[in-house]
């Protein structure tokens, strides 16, 4: 993987829940199954969101495999693999 930022934040923006419902973390970027060869892209970024994660489970061994999850379910998303594909693959509950 290359250009591409992994962030942490608090929370997802409200907009955003009241859309998609909790979200542990987010894809932004153009996967690459949609890219051209020649044009140029700005960085992806992969958030992932601290305070859902939390209110999952106090458990920082539970909490450190939810956040590898999710960080495993948005780095398919850069690879162009859909919810439903994730769902098939058994990694669909991470969003």
């Amino acid at each position: 993987m290359r250009n591409i930022e992994i962030l942490v934040d608090d929370e997802p923006d409200a907009a955003l829940v009241e859309e998609r419902g909790e979200l542990l973390g987010l894809y932004e970027g153009t996967p690459l199954t949609e890219r051209g060869l020649d044009e140029p892209y700005l960085p992806d970024r992969i958030t992932i969101f601290r305070k859902p994660i939390e209110r999952m489970t106090a458990s920082p061994r539970a909490q450190a495999d939810v956040i590898r999850d999710t960080v495993i379910h948005e780095i398919a998303h850069h690879f162009g693999i859909s919810d439903e594909r994730l769902e098939q693959l058994g990694l669909g509950d991470a969003d």
